[in-house]
């Protein structure tokens, strides 16, 4: 996957985050998002969308649970 593919890939998962997540603020959906792609710095990238949606989306989850 390359970097512009990647980047799309993620802006989709942000978008999928938010709509289930709706409660909480747009900023916050993308700092988990961006948080967790930081988090996958590896040399194989084609699972990274997938990755970060499930690290993000725990995240988010843990934040409404707590609220």
């Amino acid at each position: 996957m390359d970097g512009t593919a990647e980047m799309r890939a993620l802006a989709e998962v942000q978008e999928r985050l938010q709509a289930r997540f709706p409660e909480l603020d747009p900023g916050v959906v993308e700092a988990a998002v961006r948080l967790a792609h930081a988090e996958l710095n590896g040399p194989v990238r084609a699972f990274v969308p997938v990755l970060v949606e499930r690290a993000a989306r725990e995240r988010l989850a843990f934040t409404v649970r707590d609220s």
